[in-house]
């Protein structure tokens, strides 16, 4: 099998991946509670303490001892936009998904979405139904998709004097939007990132999550390559990340039709990143 890289996608004519939509959910209440710190509390979400120098710290596969992460596993979807697609979008490019989120639902699969604050200024009445879903929970992706560290597969890169106003301005947006279970997460656009940047949201509240299994969604046009790449990384504890998009991830919506009823004949049991991390405190 050829298998499909995001990484090197993430690049492909300056594109970013973007974004999951479903349909209105039921009106949001009250703003999420948040921290001193400035990120919302997600309702009890667990978080990892600090790291050196209070530096914000890192969740990961890893982090889940090997007898609590029993046939679990994170599907979790990027939704990303940067502030130049906005003139794409007005012209009718689609970077939402409802088919993707309504599987979702029909399947009955916890997710984690990590939205950019951009995304949700887009579609907000998409983004406040997610976040009024109980079977999702939104996470941060920044608020523009720009990079956190240099180099990051051609992404514009924050000066680190930003990277926290950036954060916030994501939050502030799913705030405007009526996003009611937002958890203190963030993942880093591209994956990258350096003490610099973990240093620099030390004070933003936030756990920064990765993955292990990268989906290859990524302008593929093999929905059953995309299954077959992620069902052959899946581990105990994995987190996989995907994007849903008719733009740029066009199949995968089908793909996830065969991934996950082939992981729960396998005995796994799908949660959100929250869950997964509460199994590694």
């Amino acid at each position: 099998m050829i298998r499909v890289r995001w990484f090197a996608a993430v690049a492909m004519a300056g594109a970013v991946l973007v974004g999951c939509a479903g349909e209105q959910g039921a009106p949001a209440g009250p703003a999420p509670a948040r921290t001193k710190a400035g990120a919302p509390s997600g309702a009890g979400a667990p978080t990892l303490a600090p790291g050196p120098g209070g530096a914000a710290p890192v969740f990961s596969r890893s982090a889940v001892p090997a007898d609590r992460s029993a046939k679990t596993v994170a599907l979790t979807f990027d939704a990303d936009m940067t502030a130049d697609q906005g003139p794409r979008a007005a012209r009718g490019e689609r970077f939402d998904h409802p088919a993707l989120i309504d599987t979702l639902r029909t399947l009955s699969v916890p997710s984690t979405v990590f939205m950019t604050g951009r995304w949700a200024e887009e579609y907000p009445d998409q983004a406040k139904a997610i976040g009024s879903d109980p079977l999702f929970e939104v996470a941060n992706h920044s608020y523009s998709h720009h990079a956190f560290k240099e180099p990051c597969y051609g992404l514009p890169v924050l000066a680190a004097r930003d990277m926290r106003a950036d954060v916030d301005r994501a939050f502030a947006a799913f705030r405007t939007a009526g996003v009611r279970r937002v958890v203190p997460y963030f993942r880093f656009p591209g994956g990258c990132y350096d003490d610099a940047a973990l240093r620099a949201l030390g004070l933003a509240g936030v756990t920064a999550v990765q993955w292990d299994v990268v989906g290859g969604d990524a302008f593929a046009t093999d929905a059953d390559a995309v299954a077959e790449q992620v069902l052959e990384g899946v581990r105990p504890g994995s987190v996989v990340v995907l994007h849903c998009t008719r733009s740029a991830a066009p199949t995968t919506e089908a793909a996830i039709r065969k991934i996950v009823p082939e992981l729960r004949k396998r005995g796994y049991r799908m949660v959100k990143v929250s869950e997964l991390m509460r199994a590694g405190r």
